[in-house]
């Protein structure tokens, strides 16, 4: 198990809450048939979040149109781009249980364009509303609105699976190294199909609060370069482009917190530098902190989706949070404004915050003081 993360109350009260495995894969499941906003659909598109619609739980993929059923998938969602999205939930690190899962997956992707029809696709996602006590006409448009045609989603839908535009996607409580790395050799050979894994950690506190932490697995820099470049996604942005696109997308006042970001960063200058990034889902700005004799330092990013993001190995690598005593002092300090670095400095781990949860002056102004605080530390090491 990981490292606790904390929860500060109304009263000021700090609750840890500590990493819990899940009572079963059962219960996995059933949370994820709950909440499909457990997949992390903005953290698998940036630019445009994916949003989920339930087709099925144990979902019946069938021979052929008259045949009985052949496999059975954990989850079928299906994006607003109408893109199949298959779900295979393993709890276990057991090697011959993720082959097994692995396997499975790559026969689901090989065969579901051909055995697949969409009408089979259409009855299932009537029959879980009707189980759910819902009419699929309701739930159709809330998912895409009054004005959508059902008609050209399904054949939209039915398009993606002949082309091969589906997306596969391994869900644990933990994704181990040989996995992650298979997510990600995958997502780097399929297109126009994706690959992801997504970690879904549970944290629970003495008085029986919960929290669940998904994270995305399996986009490479190389998978997003050879697949920003084959749909043309190479934008390259500089500071009056990304606001101007950012307050379009994000709205004024999430532009002007990352202005105030942007501004914190400036007044480091010449000691931390600006880099614009490219890519119309992950670029934006990072500030990255100079120093005579040493390779530079990426502080953190900010990107064109509204999200502030550190990498944890970026730190465990840096003079003095290379040593144990200080590791464990920046662990609180990014737990202090929702950060939370792994235990082990070997572990790495993505960290992002949103922009829309710093409203607040004072917490805007604790993640600045924050990476004050680091920029001391660095310097004075």
């Amino acid at each position: 198990m990981g490292g606790g993360i904390y929860l500060v109350q109304d009263d000021d009260r700090l609750v840890e809450m500590m990493e819990q495995a899940y009572d079963s894969e059962d219960q996995l499941q059933e949370l994820l048939e709950a909440y499909p906003n457990l997949l992390a659909g903005d953290e698998i598109d940036r630019a445009t979040p994916r949003r989920w619609l339930l087709i099925s739980r144990d979902a019946i993929v069938p021979p052929e149109e008259e045949g009985g059923g052949r496999w059975s998938l954990d989850h079928l969602f299906i994006d607003q781009d109408a893109i199949p999205t298959l779900v295979e939930i393993r709890r276990t690190r057991n090697a011959e249980v993720r082959q097994k899962a692995i396997g499975l997956m790559l026969d689901y992707a090989a065969n579901v364009s051909l055995y697949w029809p969409i009408e089979s696709t259409i009855a299932q996602f009537e029959a879980n509303c009707r189980e759910q006590g819902r009419d699929p006409e309701q739930v159709f448009e809330e998912f895409l609105g009054p004005n959508a045609s059902e008609e050209r989603f399904w054949q939209k839908v039915k398009t993606n699976l002949q082309a091969g535009k589906i997306r596969l996607i391994f869900v644990a409580d933990e994704i181990s190294p040989p996995l992650r790395r298979v997510v990600e050799f995958l997502n780097e050979q399929t297109d126009p199909g994706e690959v992801w894994a997504v970690e879904i950690k549970q944290y629970v506190s003495q008085d029986g609060l919960r929290t669940l932490v998904p994270r995305v697995i399996g986009q490479t820099a190389e998978a997003q370069q050879k697949k920003s470049s084959a749909t043309g996604e190479r934008r390259r942005w500089d500071e009056d482009s990304f606001f101007d696109e950012l307050r379009i997308r994000r709205g004024g006042d999430e532009a002007e917190l990352a202005h105030k970001i942007h501004a914190w960063a400036k007044h480091q200058q010449p000691e931390v530098e600006i880099q614009w990034g490219t890519g119309d889902i992950y670029g934006g700005f990072s500030a990255c902190l100079h120093q005579k004799g040493k390779k530079p330092h990426k502080l953190f990013s900010v990107d064109i989706s509204g999200r502030l993001e550190i990498s944890s190995n970026k730190y465990a690598s840096q003079s003095p949070f290379d040593h144990e005593e200080k590791w464990s002092e920046l662990r609180s300090q990014f737990s202090s404004i929702g950060l939370s670095l792994p235990v082990e400095p070997t572990e790495y781990r993505a960290l992002t915050l949103r922009l829309s949860t710093l409203q607040d002056d004072l917490a805007l102004q604790q993640v600045l003081e924050t990476f004050d605080w680091v920029v001391k530390e660095i310097k004075t090491a």
